[in-house]
């Protein structure tokens, strides 16, 4: 039986909250930028995968899983364009 590439099993996992990680822009609040800014450091740290938490639209009654939009992205965090990046 051959044995399929799960690259799951070898990789690093790191969980990030972008609101949280980076500022970008000195509001206080972190942003696709920021993180974006920081790519490399964090492939210097060996890893190789990132799980965002939830950066959508929300009134933030529920720690930002209540979302509203799944289709945007929250406009204090970026844009699309951000994101896309």
């Amino acid at each position: 039986m051959i044995e399929k590439d799960f690259w799951y099993k070898n990789a690093v996992l790191y969980t990030l909250d972008v609101e949280t990680f980076q500022d970008s822009n000195n509001d206080g609040i972190g942003d696709f930028r920021g993180l974006i800014s920081r790519m490399d450091y964090l492939a210097t740290l060996g890893i190789n995968c990132i799980w965002l938490l939830p950066f959508y639209p929300s009134p933030n009654r529920d720690n930002g899983y209540d979302i509203t939009d799944y289709y945007s992205v929250d406009s204090r965090l970026g844009n699309l364009g951000d994101f896309a990046s």
